[in-house]
């Protein structure tokens, strides 16, 4: 077993550091990185900074990288580089392309946004609600 130097451990932090910071710095995903349909990679918001759950929709992800695409995708809409009422055009991301979803079809849905790439596709969608906990008051 070889254990790294000095440099292999600055390497290792540097794309940690950058996995925590959305998703650069590291060329290859370690396997746990990796998320298939259903999954759940991270929280973030919106542009109007409405909390969302980021999932994988289809195929395989890098959850490092679908949350940095999602996070670059509200930055856009945020600055208004995304034409369409609210940002709905389909616009490219690193490569993805991402789409908003109108609001009829949001609460349709729950599924705020879109992003996909080749066979994999990650949405942005709204948290489930909390039930609300029962009284003890009987009438």
């Amino acid at each position: 077993m070889r254990v790294p130097g000095a440099a292999g451990r600055a390497g290792l932090l540097v794309c940690v550091a950058g996995l925590l910071a959305g998703g650069a710095g590291c060329s290859s995903a370690a396997p746990s990185d990796v998320a298939a349909a259903g999954a759940t990679c991270g929280s973030t918001r919106t542009a109007v900074d409405v909390p969302v759950l980021i999932k994988v929709y289809k195929g395989t992800v890098n959850c490092g990288v679908a949350m940095r695409v999602e996070n670059e995708y509200a930055a856009k809409v945020r600055d208004g580089q995304v034409p369409g009422n609210g940002g709905g055009a389909p616009v490219n991301v690193s490569g993805w392309t991402c789409q908003g979803y109108s609001t009829p079809q949001l609460l349709s849905t729950g599924i705020a946004s879109q992003c996909h790439e080749g066979g994999a596709a990650i949405v942005a969608v709204l948290p489930p609600v909390p039930t609300p906990a029962a009284t003890g008051t009987s009438g």
